[in-house]
């Protein structure tokens, strides 16, 4: 009969192959929102350093932190949509996302008090302390062990740090050299500790409620916009508003658009990307950052700071090396 089908070319029949143009144009989407994420991350932070050198914005942490926290909640409630469909959003209790909210805060007011009382290099290669902590609290707290070669590269990484915290915070003979503060150092470690336990928090809770990044970012963040509306009136110093300049106003709407851009941009990051690839996109945006930001510190190539950061630079990209190796999460 012409309408029966022959079932033994249904089982030879070969799967469609992906046409190489759709091919290309999807790695040439994924590189350009790799390079969105970089070039908006390092934007982000020399553009948040100049917000917070102003004298009216230095002390207005909690509402700076409030404001991107709510172009996030925004970003994603729009990506959320079925028109674009970006992920499906999907609701937690109040008192089930509180913690990690409040663990989001500090995670971001933190490492911005550190940004205005440091230098940019100094805030970058602290952060990568991130690593070894969050490593440590994952062997005490749930016997995550590491390689014996992985373990030792965190040793450099740590002395790197140091040396970098102490040459940093020095007084230097060029006035215009910038340098760090002590409260710097301290916004700067407490930072670390406070995203360290928000990165092991993420991990627990994608387990606990069974949500993507995307869905338990979306629960955070409207809620830990709010937790921040308390504290603005106690903690900030609220500028006169008349007397800020309309070309501050424009940097903090555009600091708003990388914080989206990063966010929208990870998506498709972590979707697409291996862990070697994350891995090599993170460590080009630190190496960009300590770099331009060496550039722009106006030190000279002699400052013992700079064995420190070699040390930190190069013990973390070997870490990763050896993790990826041994087919662990960096």
């Amino acid at each position: 009969m012409d309408g029966e089908v022959n079932s033994s070319e249904g089982l030879l029949a070969k799967p469609q192959q992906e046409n190489p143009l759709e091919k290309k144009a999807g790695r040439a989407l994924f590189f350009f929102w790799i390079a969105v994420n970089t070039l908006a991350t390092i934007a982000i932070v020399f553009t948040n350093k100049a917000i917070f050198e102003d004298p009216s914005f230095k002390n207005m942490q909690t509402s700076f932190a409030s404001f991107h926290f709510a172009c996030t909640t925004l970003t994603l409630y729009f990506a959320s949509r079925s028109s674009i469909g970006m992920f499906t959003p999907r609701q937690a209790k109040f008192l089930d996302i509180l913690p990690l909210s409040a663990a989001m805060c500090f995670n971001v007011v933190l490492p911005n008090l550190s940004l205005a009382y440091s230098s940019v290099t100094f805030y970058q290669i602290a952060r990568i302390l991130l690593t070894p902590l969050v490593a440590s609290i994952n062997f005490i707290f749930y016997r995550m062990s590491l390689p014996r070669a992985a373990a030792l590269t965190l040793i450099p990484i740590c002395l790197g740090v140091g040396i970098v915290s102490y040459y940093d915070t020095l007084p230097t003979e060029d006035k215009q050299a910038k340098t760090t503060s002590p409260i710097g150092v301290f916004f700067a470690l407490s930072g670390v500790f406070a995203s360290s336990l928000y990165t092991v928090w993420i991990g627990v809770y994608h387990k606990k409620l069974c949500m993507s990044s995307m869905q338990l970012l979306f629960n955070q963040a409207p809620w830990s916009s709010v937790l921040l509306w308390v504290f603005i009136p106690v903690v900030d110093t609220i500028p006169r508003l008349d007397i800020v300049p309309r070309s501050r106003w424009i940097m903090i709407c555009i600091s708003g658009l990388f914080a989206s851009l990063i966010n929208l941009s990870q998506f498709f990051i972590v979707a697409n990307a291996g862990p070697i690839s994350s891995t090599i996109v993170g460590h080009t945006k630190t190496c960009s950052i300590v770099m331009i930001g060496w550039i722009t510190s106006r030190r000279s190539v002699l400052d013992k700071s700079l064995l420190g950061i070699i040390m930190a630079i190069g013990g973390i990209i070997y870490y990763s090396m050896i993790m990826s190796r041994s087919g662990k999460k960096a």
